[in-house]
């Protein structure tokens, strides 16, 4: 029995600049992620049957990797080389389709349990650049590579996407102060919308108007990147709230309608709850608010009355692990 744990994430600056599709006309894409205490749970044991039993939201029994339905599922198992004799199950802390990037997260918990269950360790950079060779290469997902590389590496982790395809991953040294009054002054409210992010970034291409617009939009957003990471290392968490909120603005104009008017709303009365910036945490459509706010009675409270639960979290520097291994 193996059971991986592999960590959700929130985008700090940055995101969208990993889409293939900008860094590789732009030159390269930057960001900066935090892994967060909200897991995917893969386990993988034996299945003496000799077929292929998949768990998760649905309940497979295939004979055969072609015979699988579930697509990552299936491109795993192929990429890991198994035929049979398996069983894979899924629990995950938070539902999919919510903007935390649950489907990078799964893929690389799956690969990470497949190759131990294979007695193959592998790095979990290199698990990162397998999920993505998974999702964008085989399955033609129009998604990024940040939610791969930030659920296997962990931390609070800035990204280089360059056109060639490498990545460069540099963890942020922050101060200690800094990392704690971030890591306590961040506060995630679930918007109850759930939205698939391959959708979500497909509309975005068609709503973005001319690619000339969408990829100065980007080019300013990755300036935010750039931007979020010298504010931090500068202990300048006033200043990082208010950019929370010029990325936001960026995002609604990627994306306008009428999804994002209401949480254009909702954004605007958490800045007057005393939140010092606020944004929406991946793809659109829906998902998770993200606000910096050291007033967080205020804004708890209009959050409540606005409908929307607050989801606590810390701050994972383990990134992709195995808990279970017997």
């Amino acid at each position: 029995m193996i059971i991986s744990r592999t960590p959700l994430r929130i985008s700090l600056g940055g995101g969208g600049t990993d889409l293939p599709s900008y860094y590789r006309e732009s030159g390269h894409g930057f960001l900066i992620a935090a892994a967060i205490t909200k897991y995917v749970y893969i386990a993988v044991n034996h299945n003496f049957d000799d077929d292929i039993l998949l768990k998760y939201s649905e309940v497979e029994r295939a004979v055969g990797i072609n015979a699988v339905r579930h697509p990552l599922l299936r491109e795993c198992l192929k990429a890991s080389g198994i035929g049979g004799g398996i069983e894979i199950s899924s629990m995950a802390d938070i539902p999919t389709g919510t903007g935390l990037g649950s489907s990078g997260s799964f893929t690389v918990g799956v690969l990470k349990a497949l190759s131990m269950f294979r007695h193959i360790p592998a790095s979990n950079e290199v698990l990162a650049r397998e999920a993505c060779e998974i999702e964008i290469n085989r399955l033609g997902e129009p998604v990024g590579k940040q939610d791969q590389y930030i659920a296997a590496m962990g931390g609070i982790t800035t990204f280089s996407f360059n056109a060639d395809e490498s990545v460069e991953v540099v963890p942020l040294n922050l101060s200690t102060s800094t990392r704690s009054r971030l890591e306590d002054n961040l506060l995630l409210f679930y918007t109850g919308v759930r939205r698939s992010a391959s959708e979500v970034l497909a509309e975005e291409k068609k709503a973005g108007g001319s690619p000339k617009t969408l990829s100065d939009n980007l080019d300013r957003t990755r300036e935010i990147g750039y931007r979020t990471r010298d504010t931090l290392l500068a202990d300048d968490l006033e200043g990082f709230g208010a950019i929370l909120t010029e990325q936001w603005k960026l995002k609604y104009d990627r994306q306008p309608n009428a999804t994002h008017d209401l949480v254009d709303y909702w954004i605007g009365e958490g800045m007057k709850a005393g939140a010092l910036g606020g944004k929406l945490v991946g793809a659109g459509g829906g998902g998770f608010l993200l606000f910096y706010s050291d007033k967080k009675a205020d804004l708890r409270s209009r959050m409540t009355e606005l409908g929307l639960p607050e989801v606590s979290f810390g701050i994972d520097y383990e990134g992709s692990t195995v808990v279970v291994a017997r």
